[in-house]
């Protein structure tokens, strides 16, 4: 979209190569245009060619390797008349089945333009598919590529029930947030979980794969040619927003939990808000799949593939749009209609459920202390995740009204569109373009969430007519409906770097563990370990060098 957006995406492609340099990689860009009202726009020429030069140049700086290592697959706009705009066909979905049928059949007429020798790719038998802001870190490709060949891991297709049935034809790695977005509002430090690097203490844990043998799909991971054209080759056209979980359904996708990917978390509140709007609207637009039979490609009429455990995940994923709906309807109606006894005995009840996971983690985590950690510091860990849980389920309670509006607006605009308008299933926005596009000031954040503060006025005009004695049990939870825009747009500043202002003894302190840290490398690295660091060297009871580097 954008020639800084180009460099950006050239700078990610040679990135993800320097950390997975293998013989059998390639690394591709697989770009569409913006949507626009007309194929082709004046500045598309110049972005095909910035794009086209940036590969070449790659291919130049790296090729010692002998062969091109970068290519290009860049789409052009078509008409989409359920749409109204000229754009890329089925969007990621369309992508990878254009790319899927360039790889098996030679067929590049989904593509403009093919930069960099791709008769090389007719063998390859698996693509990993990254999101522009995921990344691969270092040798994950080759695990992935490890999992997938691994005997047990390979899919076994049944034509009968045209789905994989045994092995695996996609492997999801789990995916972490990145530590630079991690710390970039208060809105990101409390609900993005924990960033970064833990191998050692994180046990990850997936109640679908543990239970059943199947993870999901989430659109970031690696998958088999030829398993995926087989499973999803034919799904309706201009139907389908939410693609990852159908894959994963027909191709079988598993958790490869021990290969992790990362990327951005969302730094604001209503730019989180949008991404789950647009995975609500996908996941209501595949409840279809719920019914013995499903349309496929061309309007036919099949018996519907995927197994019990997926039919429960797209139920489920329906479920769970509509928890905020169902738990602001309860409220107001206890508040309407209850005495104040009983209005407390609901708020009881809702904040039970939304946070007894969380209370159960914390006496899990308390039960586990490591025996090398001291008590104090043990419990001093529980104090500080207690108050993020605590903090969650506060700011959970205070976006109730927002976040129940924006799930009726989801599966109302989605319904509708199935039903009656028949148009505008595929309307999506990246998620850079929703970062950029996202609101950032106080006035803006209170007039995209006005319901909030105006259905919080409106009830308590309610309440004071008819029960004004649940005015007082309600009131704590409607400030923070009515504060729910300033609170949202609190937690979603940027913040700036702390200024680091060290005492003398903290200096001293960093200076000494400075000249420790770099004593260990001056004393260990040596050729007697072919000047390699060592993992760890014991001190006590006798000195001994583990030879080996991590």
């Amino acid at each position: 979209s954008s020639a800084d957006g180009i460099k950006d995406l050239l700078e990610g492609l040679e990135v993800r190569y320097l950390a997975n340099r293998d013989d059998n990689l390639n690394f591709a860009l697989l770009t569409d245009f913006a949507d626009a009202a007309q194929e082709i726009l004046p500045a598309d020429t110049e972005l095909v060619r910035l794009a086209r030069e940036g590969v070449l140049a790659l291919n130049r700086k790296y090729e010692a390797q002998g062969r091109d290592v970068f290519l290009l697959f860049q789409r052009p706009r078509r008409w989409n008349p359920l749409e109204g705009v000229w754009m890329g066909h089925e969007r990621k979905r369309g992508k990878l089945a254009a790319l899927n049928a360039f790889l098996r059949r030679g067929s590049a007429d989904a593509f403009s333009e093919v930069v960099g020798d791709a008769s090389q790719l007719s063998n390859v038998r698996y693509v990993i598919t990254l999101d522009t802001d995921t990344q691969l870190p270092r040798d994950a490709a080759r695990e992935m590529v490890g999992a997938m060949a691994h005997t047990l891991n390979r899919p076994v297709f049944d034509p009968r029930k045209c789905r994989v049935v045994d092995g695996y034809g996609i492997m999801q790695p789990r995916v972490s947030v990145s530590l630079p977005s991690a710390k970039r509002s208060l809105f990101v430090r409390l609900f993005a979980g924990d960033p970064g690097v833990d191998p050692y203490t994180r046990v990850v844990s997936d109640v679908y794969q543990d239970l059943f043998g199947e993870g999901s799909f989430v659109g970031k991971g690696i998958y088999d040619v030829d398993a995926f054209e087989k499973t999803c080759g034919d799904f309706p056209e201009d139907t389908i927003l939410s693609h990852d979980l159908l894959e994963g359904s027909h191709a079988r996708s598993a958790l490869l939990s021990d290969v992790e990917l990362y990327e951005a978390y969302p730094s604001r509140y209503l730019v989180d808000v949008s991404r789950r709007h647009r995975w609500m609207r996908g996941d209501w637009q595949i409840a279809r799949w719920l019914l013995p039979r499903v349309r496929r490609l061309g309007g036919e009429s099949a018996p519907n593939p995927i197994a019990a455990v997926s039919w429960w995940k797209i139920l489920d994923n329906l479920r769970r749009s509509l928890v905020p709906i169902a738990t602001l309807v309860l409220l107001l109606a206890s508040f309407l209609l209850l005495a104040a006894r009983d209005v407390v005995a609901v708020m009881r009840f809702v904040v039970v459920a939304f946070g007894a996971g969380s209370l159960l983690s914390l006496l899990a985590d308390f039960a586990r202390k490591p025996t090398a950690l001291p008590l104090s510091t043990h419990l001093w860990v529980i104090v500080g995740a207690a108050a993020t849980q605590t903090s969650r389920l506060l700011l959970t309670l205070a976006f109730i009204p927002y976040d129940a509006y924006v799930s009726f607006d989801a599966i109302a605009r989605t319904v509708g569109r199935l039903l009656f308008l028949r148009r505008r299933l595929l309307e999506w926005t990246t998620a850079s373009d929703a970062q950029r596009g996202s609101y950032t000031t106080l006035p803006r954040f209170l007039a995209a969430m006005l319901v909030a503060p105006a259905l919080t006025v409106e009830m308590v005009a309610f309440i004071l007519r008819d029960r004004p004695t649940s005015l007082s049990p309600a009131a704590p939870l409607l400030g923070l409906w009515f504060a729910s825009p300033a609170i949202a747009w609190w937690l979603s500043r940027i913040l700036a770097p702390p200024s680091v202002r060290l005492s003398p003894q903290q200096r001293r302190f960093l200076q000494k563990l400075s000249r420790k840290n770099w004593r260990f490398f001056e004393t260990f690295v040596s050729s007697d370990d072919n000047w390699l660091p060592p993992d760890n060297v014991q001190e006590h009871t006798t000195l001994a060098i583990t030879s080996r580097t991590s």
